[in-house]
């Protein structure tokens, strides 16, 4: 009987001991997004409460950055959107294709990561929010 309890015990430990690292690893990326969108918005200052939909025709491109997706726009001003659950990531030429019936991207929207070339799909997020960004001025 004490086999079965110190063999519980041991499985226990090794759980806690797992869901431990799991939560530094998330933590980390977490800290590891957080530093490259410092780095991508490096000279840009937030524009604005953040909101739920951008009209498709004021946008120009998009990249990863860590978990969040970084919309350039064509005037100048980007838009960080961070889907809840992440999104895979673009490296490599892959892009992002969403399918929406307006002529506007908006949280909720299912955005697919695909390898334009291959056709190959990476998976697929829900957008958030997007926060608008604009470049500094010079003030001198």
């Amino acid at each position: 009987m004490r086999h079965i309890v110190a063999i519980a015990l041991l499985g226990l430990l090794a759980g806690g001991t797992a869901l431990a690292s799991e939560r530094k690893s998330e933590r980390d990326a977490r800290m590891d997004t957080e530093a490259k969108l410092d780095k991508a918005l490096s000279g840009y200052e937030q524009d604005g409460p953040a909101v739920s939909c951008v009209s498709q025709r004021t946008l120009g491109g998009n990249k990863s950055v860590g978990d969040a997706v970084l919309f350039s726009g064509n005037t100048g001003r980007v838009y960080v959107n961070r889907p809840a659950g992440g999104c895979p990531s673009m490296n490599l030429g892959r892009t992002l294709i969403t399918r929406t019936t307006s002529s506007q991207l908006c949280r909720g929207d299912i955005a697919h990561v695909v390898d334009p070339v291959s056709g190959a799909s990476y998976g697929a997020c829900g957008l958030g929010e997007f926060v608008p960004y604009k470049r500094v001025r010079n003030r001198g």
